[in-house]
Order: structure tokens, then C-alpha cells, then sequence
């Protein structure tokens, strides 16, 4: 499938927000509902000012899916579960890795799909966390390039 990568503009963000929440919904079965309701805003106050966006778009300039980068560290990357395998989280990462020089991800524990996907583009885990980055009970594999 030919993807364009670009910066999403101020107006798309909603789209990122619905990108993310049909993506957790699909992946983070061990998140409960109270916890998503608390996150989704603090993805647009705080989380996605905070990194670099980067979306991929299909040859309608649809967005599939997006990725988000601070200082060599993927911080987020969530697709369209319609759109999983098929090469758009991969095409993401490698931009991730070969152009904006990122090493390391944090993944839940939980999300063993996550956790193969990169370990199968090379990251190994490096360390663990038994709480996330918000103080919930949800254990963090570190991540990095091996």
C-alpha cells in the first residue's frame, strides 16, 4: 500500500484522538474505561504537543495511523485496527528509526501483539516497570534497538 508520511495539521488532531481510541479499544484490553476517558483528553493538552507527529496517509490523504517522537524515543504509534498488517505501523517505525534516529519504546506488558511487533523490527527489552507512566498498575517493557 503507497503511504505518505507527514505532519498532521492543528485541524486533524481530532482525527489522531479517534485514531487512538479505536486503536487502544483493539490492543489494550486490560485498560478499563475510566482510564481512557482520563487519557484521551491529556493526548491532546499534553502528550501530543510534547512529541513530534508524524501520520501516514493513504493515496486519499486519509490518515491510518501516527506516530509520535521525543529526543530518540518512539512515545507513541497507534494505527487503525482496520488497517493492521499491512505495513503502516512498520513504514512508521522505520521512518522513526532510519530519519528521526529513534532507539527506544515503552510498551505495556500487556500487549504481547505490541511487544512482538518491536521485537520483530530489532528492539529487545532492557528493562521493566510494574507501573505506567501514570502511576496505574500496568507493567512497561523498555525497549531499545539490540
Amino acid at each position: 500500500m503507497p503511504l505518505t508520511l507527514d505532519t498532521p495539521s492543528p485541524a486533524e488532531l481530532p482525527i489522531l484522538l479517534d485514531i487512538w481510541e479505536v486503536a487502544v479499544r483493539a490492543t489494550h484490553h486490560f485498560l478499563p474505561e475510566s482510564d481512557l476517558q482520563v487519557i484521551k483528553p491529556l493526548l491532546r493538552e499534553q502528550y501530543f504537543p510534547a512529541v513530534r507527529l508524524t501520520c501516514a496517509r493513504d493515496d486519499a490523504g486519509r490518515i491510518l495511523g501516527f506516530l509520535g517522537t521525543a529526543e530518540g524515543m518512539v512515545e507513541m504509534l497507534f494505527v487503525d485496527p482496520a488497517c493492521h498488517g499491512q505495513g503502516v505501523g512498520k513504514r512508521l517505525m522505520r521512518h522513526a528509526i532510519d530519519e528521526l534516529g529513534a532507539t527506544r519504546v515503552d510498551v505495556n506488558e500487556q500487549n504481547p501483539q505490541a511487544v512482538g511487533f518491536y521485537q520483530h523490527l530489532g528492539f529487545v527489552v532492557t528493562d521493566r516497570s510494574r507501573l505506567d507512566g501514570g502511576g496505574r498498575p500496568f507493567p512497561i517493557l523498555h525497549m531499545s534497538l539490540g
